[in-house]
């Protein structure tokens, strides 16, 4: 059940003394050997002895994205080059991507996390592991096979892609565990399903998928297409990579591995730390990275916090599934929407798939927003009456979900664009400085 049960299940007293510990340290050696936040601590006059209590981490600036491109390649280094083993970056699809480097001791505690959310999935020495996350700069394939050697598991790294393979490699090797994207997972349970590959005819047990949002209904049509429990698995490159947080059984919330991160939830307009179970920005520090420490970084994500001990016995702090961020917000209508609304409430109505895309435009001084959703194929069989009384049903789900009238357009099955990645939900055609 616990892979370190001593780190997992430690009361908070001594919790916090141990973060506090190694904040202190980190914060002291970002601030004599990186030169950015020696910089950032002194124009506001802070010095490392300064941070005394866990409470004084809200002295500390923020860190965020534009602070690590503007550093990029290797600006925010805290050891010598050479103690460097291994980096990864982001896909800098919006400007210079955002880098990380790791030490051996980094590459080591990043095992340590990711075989921690393996043995929460269930997972034993003597499973195998079908990694399914690209490898490469994307920090999705290689943080699972750290952790997948750190457990002794068998790891194929299989990467993202070429589908047949996949199912090829579910039934011939028998995998047990799967990691990979939700939006993948699902298309690789439709692809069995189409394939006449039976469950019994595979081994999976449990998923663990993350790298973008999803829903519980989107979790349903995984579990029920591959046959397996699902697990949430949250991280992000500027922080470390997956495994900074994953759920247990009790998919009750993403236990985020608070002796090697440090969570706050912000308001994200004023900045101010919110309490447990408000929702808001989650901002992370890492406590043993020395590779390259990142202190308040802001992720964008928006989530809250769980102090509570989970049904399961560990008494690491959980967050709560991502709704969104604050920074891909779709304001439509003077209305804020979040993609996971939509899916949510698209996916509440019978005969519509996971499948979908949001195409906003604004051809006047309106916005305009249709929902491209495809149908099951038992519904694109049936008469267009049929169709047209989803479409209106998934209209009105939309609109008690979200506030505001969308389109809806029913298309066939298998028409809308797989992804093997990240998949991209929402295509914004609106000049919005016109």
């Amino acid at each position: 059940m616990f892979w370190d049960e001593k780190a997992e299940c430690m009361e908070k007293e001594e919790k916090e003394k141990i973060q506090l510990e190694r904040l202190q340290k980190t914060v002291k050696l970002a601030y004599e050997n990186v030169e950015f936040y020696k910089k950032r601590f002194d124009e506001i006059g802070l010095k490392p002895e300064d941070i005394k209590t866990l409470k004084d981490i809200e002295k500390i600036p923020f860190t965020t994205k534009s602070d690590l491109r503007q550093a990029y390649p290797l600006g925010l280094l805290a050891v010598p080059r050479e103690e460097i083993v291994e980096v990864h970056a982001s896909s800098g699809t919006t400007g210079k991507p955002t880098v990380t480097a790791y030490t051996q001791n980094d590459l080591d505690i990043w095992g340590e996390c990711i075989a921690r959310g393996l043995k929460m999935a269930g997972a034993e020495k003597e499973y195998i592991i079908q990694n399914a996350y690209g490898y490469g700069l994307f920090t999705g394939g290689f943080g699972i096979h750290h952790g997948g050697n750190r457990m002794g598991a068998i790891t194929i790294p299989i990467s993202a892609g070429n589908t047949q393979r996949q199912l090829d490699t579910m039934v011939d090797f028998q995998s047990e565990i799967l990691t990979c994207t939700p939006s993948y997972a699902m298309y690789l349970g439709e692809s069995r399903e189409k394939a006449g590959i039976a469950l019994e005819d595979i081994n999976l047990k449990a998923g663990i998928h993350g790298a973008e949002m999803w829903t519980n209904e989107m979790r349903k049509r995984i579990e029920e297409s591959l046959g397996i429990k699902t697990h949430n698995i949250y991280g992000l490159t500027e922080v470390m990579g997956p495994g900074v947080a994953q759920e247990c059984d009790c998919q009750n919330g993403m236990h985020i591995q608070d002796d090697h991160f440090y969570p706050e939830i912000i308001n994200s307009e004023t900045g101010e730390t919110l309490d447990y179970g408000e929702k808001g920005e989650l901002v992370l520090t890492s406590l043993t990275k020395t590779g390259m420490p990142i202190l308040r970084f802001r992720t964008k994500d928006l989530t809250s916090l769980i102090a509570d001990k989970c049904e399961c016995g560990r008494t690491t702090v959980r967050m709560t599934r991502i709704t969104g961020r604050s920074d891909d917000m779709l304001k439509i209508k003077g209305v804020m929407v979040f993609p996971s609304q939509i899916e949510k409430a698209l996916l509440k109505v019978s005969g519509a798939s996971p499948n979908y895309m949001i195409h906003v435009t604004r051809p006047d001084i309106l916005d305009e927003v249709e929902v491209k959703v495809e149908a099951t194929k038992e519904l694109f069989s049936d008469e267009m009456k049929e169709m047209e009384r989803v479409e209106k049903q998934i209209q009105a789900s939309i609109r008690s979900e979200t506030g505001i009238r969308v389109d809806v357009s029913i298309v066939e099955p298998e028409s809308l664009p797989r992804s093997e990645g990240k998949a991209v939900r929402v295509i914004d055609e609106r000049n919005l400085d016109r």
